[in-house]
């Protein structure tokens, strides 16, 4: 399922020389762009998306774990009380989402199990669940046999099974469909801004499908997007949510630094005969032989399974079938080559746990980047100019949104409100430790119009 193609005759973005004015520009058509994008339209804000490629990158490539409770990882345990907070506003947004849509986003709330293969996977289970419990959160052990009367393909030779009933899944591609709908509802009963938040010269009422360049900057403040097409988009507010692009954007603050590392990852997609249908109920995480590996089952009959973890670029690019939206064309995000170890390991180790995976058919094998920032955690905030800890001025008219490298699914409904408050001139003390310039030095002040946060 790709996302619909835009009609060819369609203007798509103001031409050389042109501009077009919103309230709001999101630079990048991932799931986060895209669901900080919704969120500022359900505010009554009319928003442009600029994107040359909407879908086609890391979200393409994304399982759609929302797991709050099997992702946290030794070190990074600042991060929980923002995936805790994205987790539980995901039940809402996702129907809210389907609403104004009219679509499903493959948002499942069922719960996960995590398995481990061995004694060894076992004890290293039993230690991370240590953690977890120390953090509050629910990891209860169940026994084999209960593990396979939930899941019967189950291999019996596993080691342990724990059930996770916080973590949960969507299908990014889906979801990335509903969003580009719900933007594109401007009827007043779509709860999506009504009357007035279409924006004239862009695709839809919302889409601008260029590349974004760098920033447009008036009297010290930022004042919009410059695109690769030689146009210009005028906002009141611009968000940088574009991925590994952001740091390459001209015109950024001086002195900001976004230290953005590109995250190599193989993922495969199976669909499973009708005959082991349905292979699972529940997203399978395990640990096989100390390495992981998911299996994440989708309403149409196909089953994820993923993902490797690399900062190795591969030669060459990936032509698997199916790698690339359908809307994408020449000008999707290119793509990471798929590792055949990386095929092979994942599904060497998946049959491990599940032995039916060798009757599925492989329908996919692709690979993307994920944005990854040195303590793993996003750039996500206001700019504050000088760099200074107790300093309230900020680079008026920018938000960045970026370095959400696993977590980009999960988060998308807490980065949003994040943002939307933001634009409120609201600012929540919580979520200061992702400041986009805790890796920059001073950042200097511009000469004019310095705001004030609340």
């Amino acid at each position: 399922m790709g996302i619909p193609e835009s009609p060819p005759d369609t203007a798509a973005g103001p031409g050389v020389g042109h501009a077009i004015s919103a309230d709001v520009a999101v630079i990048g058509g991932g799931v986060i762009g895209h669901g900080i994008a919704w969120e500022a339209r359900r505010s009554g804000r009319s928003v442009v998306l600029i994107d040359d490629a909407p879908g086609s990158g890391a979200s393409w490539a994304a399982a759609g774990m929302l797991a709050p409770v099997s992702e946290l990882h030794y070190q990074e345990e600042e991060l929980l009380g923002l995936m805790l907070d994205a987790s539980e506003r995901w039940p809402q947004f996702a129907a809210d989402l389907t609403g104004v849509s009219g679509r499903g986003c493959g948002y499942l709330a069922t719960p996960t199990l995590t398995i481990g293969a061995d004694a060894a996977d076992r004890q290293a289970l039993m230690d991370l669940r240590t953690v977890q419990q120390a953090n509050g959160l629910a990891v209860e052990p169940l026994t084999v046999r209960e593990a396979r009367r939930r899941e019967p393909l189950l291999s019996p030779g596993i080691a342990c099974a724990l059930d996770t009933p916080a973590d949960h899944q969507v299908d990014p591609r889906r979801l990335v469909e509903c969003f580009r709908a719900a933007l594109a509802n401007h009827l007043p009963a779509g709860g999506a801004g009504g009357v007035g938040t279409a924006v004239a010269g862009a695709l839809d009422g919302f889409a601008v499908q260029d590349r974004a360049v760098g920033l447009e900057w008036t009297d010290g403040a930022v004042a919009g997007v410059r695109l690769a097409g030689g146009g210009v988009v005028l906002a009141g507010e611009t968000v940088v949510a574009n991925g590994m692009a952001a740091s390459s954007l001209d015109n950024l603050p001086a002195g900001l630094r976004l230290p953005l590392r590109p995250v190599h990852g193989d993922i495969l997609r199976l669909a499973v005969p009708p005959h082991l249908r349905p292979l699972l109920t529940s997203t399978v995480r395990g640990l096989v032989r100390g390495v992981p590996v998911y299996l994440v089952p989708r309403e149409d009959g196909t089953v994820v399974i993923g993902a490797t973890q690399r900062e190795d670029a591969l030669g060459g690019t990936n032509a698997a079938s199916g790698a690339v939206p359908a809307n994408a064309g020449s000008n999707a995000a290119p793509a990471s080559a798929v590792s055949a170890g990386g095929v092979y390991q994942l599904l060497r180790d998946a049959q491990v746990l599940v032995p039916a995976v060798a009757e599925l058919e492989l329908l996919e094998c692709t690979a993307r980047a994920r944005p990854a920032t040195p303590d793993n955690a996003p750039l996500l905030g206001r700019v504050p100019m000088d760099g200074g800890e107790g300093s309230a001025a900020h680079v008026p008219g920018l938000i960045v949104a970026t370095g959400f490298f696993r977590h980009g699914v999960l988060l998308t409904p807490a980065a949003a409100a994040i943002c939307r408050d933001l634009m409120d001139g609201k600012a929540d003390r919580r979520w200061q430790p992702f400041r986009p310039d805790r890796f920059s030095g001073r950042i200097p002040a511009p000469s004019f119009n310095i705001k004030e946060t609340a």
